[in-house]
């Protein structure tokens, strides 16, 4: 925003009292809000220039938002079809009990990868898992790290917030960036699997009665596989037709009609209303700590916090590319998100790595793979969904982070990598 400067100083201060903030259980958007007023008052940008700049940064975000919103749809109707479940299940009984950890990871990738939010995969995948790791003897531990590390891999390439915020940023095709993470997801699956085996020889929680008495078995019937998948596969059809025949159908549109075609489908047209208000329930959480993003990302947009990082860049001796994993990864750990990680990161950082002649679509891969490597930290809601899914204590949830971090540590290696070949 013209005009307007804040200091380093003044950027990093907003961004530590934001995560002071969550930390303290405060509301993450709330959080976000103050940050960014106090960090820009401290940064010498004044009163009105910080609003001005608070408001510039929120209103840079309304087109992921919209997208975002919109993807509700999908998701309400998957998960409440029955279709995410009958896709999970499928997948288990394919593989075989034999292959748990296989197809538990596979499960809560695919479930993610075809646009439910990853917390709602790991919750939706977590009663046929828990039910699977009971009858072969399987640690509750390997069985969440499992659907957590599965769930990881299938976000990087999955039409959600995150994908859609770090797209909208760079400035690059939603289907581009999910196609380029397609190698680091499946080297993050192959990751989770080989520590999920580790953490089952390792863990000795083995899953009971009780863990299992937490899971509603009364659903209804669920529908056909491929009445399951129609959904999510008309999304991909539709995003593909701008590659292939240069017919440009947006994500705004693409991922509720996904929805529609689900319902349809599976005879529940009757129940539009109902399942798309459950997926709005999803996903507002999400649109409004991304406009509390916004606000803390104009201030620092705006900051000298860029230049300044590329200073320290330089003084090591270290490549501009650097700069997208690693601010993916430390804006993932402030904020215990990765959609919030990932666009603070794109917002802030975007411009920088493509002046410095870093190719658009790989910088995108690397800061939103980054953004997967410490985004599961306590002061997130995400490590205590994915722990209540299976009824787990926070001192044993806490132990799995180092194995996650693993898993997104992976996938940005790669991606970097891909960048460098």
């Amino acid at each position: 925003m013209e005009g307007i400067e804040f200091s380093t100083l003044g950027a990093v201060l907003g961004l530590l009292i934001a995560i002071v903030l969550i930390i303290k259980n405060f509301h993450s958007t709330y959080s976000l809000i103050l940050g960014a007023i106090i960090g820009g008052i401290i940064g010498g940008g004044g009163l009105d220039g910080t609003v001005k700049a608070m408001i510039s940064g929120s209103a840079g975000m309304m087109s992921s938002i919209l997208r975002i919103m919109t993807s509700g749809i999908l998701a309400g109707c998957l998960v409440k079809t029955g279709a995410a479940e009958k896709i999970a299940e499928t997948i288990v009984n394919k593989l075989g009990e034999k292959n748990a950890i296989i197809s538990i990871s596979i499960s809560t990738m695919i479930i993610c990868a075809v646009g439910v939010f990853i917390d709602i995969s790991v919750i939706t995948t977590a009663p046929i898992a828990l039910a699977v790791a009971k009858r072969t003897k399987m640690s509750k531990s390997a069985s969440l790290f499992a659907m957590i590390g599965g769930g990881k891999a299938g976000n990087i390439i999955s039409p959600n917030p995150n994908t859609i915020a770090t797209s909208e940023a760079f400035g690059v095709k939603l289907n581009s960036l999910m196609g380029i993470n397609i190698i680091p997801a499946l080297i993050a699956l192959i990751i989770t699997i080989i520590l999920a085996k580790t953490i089952n020889r390792k863990f000795n929680d083995i899953v009971t009665d009780n863990d299992i008495d937490i899971v509603d078995n009364s659903l209804k019937d669920l529908p056909r596989f491929a009445s399951a998948i129609a959904g999510p596969a008309t999304v991909v059809i539709l995003l593909a037709l701008r590659p292939l025949f240069d017919i440009v159908v947006d994500p705004l549109i693409a991922l509720p009609l996904g929805g529609i075609v689900c319902l349809f489908v599976c005879g529940e047209i009757k129940h539009i209303s109902e399942y798309s208000a459950y997926g709005f329930s999803k996903v507002i959480g999400v649109c409004a700590l991304l406009i509390g993003t916004g606000t803390l990302s104009g201030i620092i947009s705006n900051s000298h916090l860029q230049t300044d990082m590329i200073s320290l860049i330089d003084t090591l001796n270290l490549k501009p590319f650097i700069l997208a994993p690693l601010s993916g990864i430390l804006m993932a750990a402030a904020t215990a998100s990765t959609t919030a990680g990932a666009t603070i990161a794109s917002k802030t950082f975007a411009n920088t790595l493509i002046s410095a002649d870093v190719n658009s679509i790989n910088a995108a891969a690397m800061v939103h793979s980054g953004a997967t490597v410490l985004d599961s930290l306590p002061h997130g809601s995400f490590f205590h969904a994915t722990g209540g899914s299976v009824k787990m204590v926070i001192k044993d949830r806490l132990k799995l982070i180092p194995y996650e971090a693993l898993v997104g540590f992976a996938s940005t290696i790669t991606a970097i990598i891909i960048y460098l070949i």
